[in-house]
């Protein structure tokens, strides 16, 4: 009985680690949870806020150091006024600090609200938050990414670069998640989702 136990306890453990290692992210049809952080510009911002205005597109990305993130960015900023013209606004989500937050503005020239993540709060709402291991944080800081003055208290810790699309309803529309984060979604499958 007790060796059922015990294996019981480790198979919980394994699943409880690989849950926190591994994210999900939540499906089409999920309620989106709600939140509330300031934006570059220190304006608090929420969801329920901006779904006021029509629906919301909400890009997680890693930081302003990752090159994939800034290409995306950059195109979302350059093709804005398709989203708009659909009747959606633009919310990017990121685990940096907020001093951070301004070079990726000079980067990509966003115009859109960008928002820090202060304790993975909206990036573990909506299970895109992974933890890098040890080796893999040494490896960064040989290309000069140090995340303990990057995302401060939020550690070595990154989001899956996911695209949601929440309708009106606060329900998720659309999801691009993927794991490689090659891998994103193009502007073109965003508007025709819209």
């Amino acid at each position: 009985m007790k060796k059922i136990i015990l294996t019981a306890f480790i198979s919980a453990l394994v699943l409880l680690s690989q849950a926190q290692t591994n994210p999900a992210g939540l499906q089409v049809n999920d309620k989106a949870p709600e939140f509330t952080a300031k934006d570059q510009n220190g304006k608090v911002i929420s969801l329920e806020g901006a779904l006021k205005n029509g629906k919301v597109v909400l890009i997680f990305y890693r930081g302003q150091w990752c090159p994939y993130c800034n290409n995306q960015l950059k195109s979302v900023e350059d093709s804005l006024s398709f989203i708009t013209a659909k009747g959606a606004s633009v919310l990017a989500i990121t685990p940096e600090q907020p001093a951070m937050v301004g070079k990726t503005i000079e980067k990509t020239k966003a115009t859109y609200s960008i928002l820090s993540d202060d304790h993975l709060k909206i990036m573990k709402a909506y299970d895109v938050a992974y933890s890098l291991d040890a080796a893999t944080v040494e490896k960064y800081k040989g290309y000069g990414i140090d995340f303990s003055s990057a995302n401060g208290n939020n550690g070595a810790n990154l989001p899956v670069p996911a695209v949601y699309i929440i309708d009106t309803n606060g329900n998720i529309a659309y999801r691009h998640f993927d794991t490689d984060y090659t891998k994103r979604a193009s502007i073109q499958e965003i508007v025709d989702h819209l």
